[in-house]
């Protein structure tokens, strides 16, 4: 039987216990007939100083991302969106096709991730783009596997902002204002498209208005990854006040 509100496709997407962004900005995309089913990903909101700090947050969040699989999938999802992006990019495209592989297996069907969703939209917004920038919430560990993901699949990156945030529900106080001024340090003549990365980042928004006034894509990674799983999918929606890739492609 098909399920009476989510007739379209019910998406299990699976978060990080401290993190309040992505539902929200997934819920806002959402188009009738799609509903979105979240597990967490149960991790402490611990300190983020430096690299050490941040290696085991990320090693927190690979102890229990597999039960965060198995409890969403008991509401038999079509479909599983990654609501996370820090371990999607880990050891570079080689490290994302794997760790793919490995979710998809445990899960029994097929899913979005942050990595995968960021370079399709490239693609999708400029077969021409080489040359990027990027925004991250991270300690710099982790923005070099960013550096490095992209780097593999053939983008120069050509500046990154950091933001070292202390802590794991720090990241969604990180204001549009910040996020503002990121945008406007990072941007260049040169540089053909900004991304942000860190699904607890609140950036969707700001992203459709940044890309409108620059001209030239601006990626919230909230937008990239919801926008994969819809079309994934094919369901061909247009969604306004989110940019270019929900509203034209």
């Amino acid at each position: 039987m098909t399920d009476s509100l989510g007739w379209r496709r019910k998406f299990g997407v699976i978060a990080p216990s401290t993190n309040t962004s992505v539902q929200p900005e997934f819920d806002a995309m959402r188009p009738p007939g799609v509903t979105n089913h979240f597990g967490r990903i149960s991790i402490p909101n611990m300190k983020l100083a430096n690299d050490p700090d941040f290696s085991a947050l990320m090693d927190a969040i690979r102890g229990t991302i597999m039960d965060c699989v198995d409890s969403v999938m008991s509401c038999e999802p079509d479909y599983l969106v990654m609501g996370m992006s820090a371990e999607t990019f880990w050891d570079g495209l080689e490290g994302s096709v794997e760790l793919e592989k490995r979710i998809e297996a445990r899960a029994g069907v097929k899913v979005a991730m942050g990595s995968d969703a960021c370079r399709a939209a490239l693609r999708t917004l400029g077969p021409d783009i080489t040359r990027i920038a990027v925004i991250t919430p991270y300690q710099p560990v982790g923005d070099r596997q960013v550096v490095r993901f992209f780097n593999d699949c053939g983008y120069e990156v050509a500046a990154l902002k950091g933001l070292k945030c202390e802590s794991p529900v720090a990241i969604a106080h990180v204001s549009e204002r910040t996020l503002r001024d990121a945008i406007l340090e990072l941007n260049d003549s040169s540089v053909q498209a900004i991304v942000q990365v860190g699904t607890n980042l609140a950036m969707a928004r700001l992203a459709a208005i940044a890309e409108f006034w620059l001209d030239k894509p601006v990626i919230a990674i909230n937008t990239a990854t919801y926008w994969w799983a819809l079309r994934q999918n094919g369901i061909q929606d247009k969604v306004q006040g989110f940019g270019a890739l929900l509203e034209k492609h």
